[in-house]
């Protein structure tokens, strides 16, 4: 074996010693509450499908015609031939329910945030993100050649220090947190950053359909618009139920992004036939408040429920529960547990998370019923504390 395939062999063994080597479960069907994963039919809590859009008869069909009428690929870039129709439709109706002049689609949310972050700042900035930020939005920073500064989390005092030392082009964080289900300081975030003169930008992935007005997301929830904030990230493969992602602001930062965005000069078009069923999915959440309320009586059932059996879960009010395992052992052990009663719920460890902070993260849909929830919390107390950690496969 040559020196550099052992280097690499010797990290995966460490991986595995450690307990922190991963593999993709092979999902057999479509998203929804009971996947068939791995052969086996499992109750599952661990999807980002927060509406039950992914499976949607109507998405699906909007979908088929959208293939029908454009074909499978996109062909080439948007700024080549690959922008369609049904992308422009797409980005008009994502303007509008956002209240801003323009948006712009991306292929993925972790382009977006790279073509954004990097076509804003470069050498000599200071970017300012929170310490829980998505990993894609502190590697936007680094592939900006900006200098990040990173604030302690959810904490606007420490922002406010950040911001003193001067210098910062850009502020950036999360709407809600994706791994702590909590939502950012948005008002005194949004207020500290005009005050010094830079750039707010929110990803608001895990909030965009669940929270607000017709699930307008974390901004509309807290009240703020295009003023205080600039600049929102938006993905479409969570509550939406499809794929992609889109920046929307003001016609002079869509142009800039058009300009200057290597994550959206440089890549492949999505396919038109997932524009034309994320605007259906788009109708669908915004018409259908019932899919909102569904998840927060179940959101609240369920916490209820954990009170009751005194489990620490994080304070969250999001469709995100963190349960805190604390050890990596610990974390897996119990997600081993709820597998051996059909349930499935994943492990989340570093680098995930910080180091000592493992844990399940339970996510709900408005596709989970009650008796769903009642499984759950049945099934979680049975769970066995105080795994100690060990070494080893």
């Amino acid at each position: 074996m040559s020196p550099a395939r052992a280097d690499l062999a010797a990290e995966l063994e460490r991986l595995r010693a450690a307990r922190l080597y991963r593999a993709p479960r092979l999902l057999e069907g479509p998203q929804g509450p009971r996947p068939r994963i791995d052969g086996r039919e499992l109750l599952a809590f661990c999807s980002n499908d927060y509406l039950g859009l992914a499976n949607h008869p109507r998405v699906i069909a909007a979908f088929q015609r959208g293939a029908e009428t454009y074909g499978v690929g996109s062909g080439a870039s948007h700024l080549i031939t690959g922008h369609s129709a049904a992308h422009r439709a797409l980005e008009e109706a994502l303007a509008e329910f956002t209240g801003r002049p323009r948006a712009l689609l991306f292929a993925t949310g972790y382009l977006a945030n790279l073509g954004v972050i990097s076509a804003l700042a470069g050498r000599g900035d200071w970017i300012c993100e929170d310490r829980l930020n998505h990993a894609s939005l502190l590697d936007g920073a680094l592939l900006s050649r900006a200098r990040l500064r990173r604030y302690a989390h959810g904490d606007p005092r420490a922002l406010a220090r950040r911001l003193a030392e001067g210098g910062v082009r850009l502020v950036a964080t999360d709407g809600v947190f994706s791994m702590d289900g909590d939502l950012a300081p948005l008002p005194e975030l949004a207020a500290l950053a005009r005050n010094a003169d830079a750039w707010l930008l929110v990803d608001d992935a895990h909030g965009l359909g669940v929270l607000g007005a017709e699930g307008r997301g974390s901004l509309a929830h807290c009240g703020l618009g295009p003023e205080e904030v600039p600049i929102l990230v938006g993905t479409l493969g969570k509550a939406l139920g499809t794929a992609g992602a889109f920046v929307a602001g003001s016609e002079e930062l869509i142009e800039t992004l058009i300009q200057r965005a290597r994550g959206y000069i440089f890549t492949t078009a999505p396919p038109p036939a997932l524009a034309v069923a994320t605007r259906e999915s788009l109708g669908i959440a915004r018409r259908e408040s019932w899919r909102r309320e569904r998840l927060r009586a179940l959101i609240r059932r369920f916490r209820a429920g954990a009170a009751e059996l005194g489990l620490p879960l994080m304070d969250s009010a999001t469709p995100i529960q963190p349960l805190i395992a604390g050890t990596v052992e610990q974390a897996l052990a119990w997600s081993r547990d709820l597998e051996a009663q059909g349930i499935l719920v994943s492990a989340i460890r570093p680098p995930t998370v910080p180091e000592g902070a493992s844990r399940l993260r339970i996510t709900f849909s408005a596709a989970h019923g009650e008796q769903d929830v009642d499984r759950l919390l049945e099934a979680l107390g049975r769970l066995r504390p105080g795994v100690t950690k060990t070494t080893g496969p």
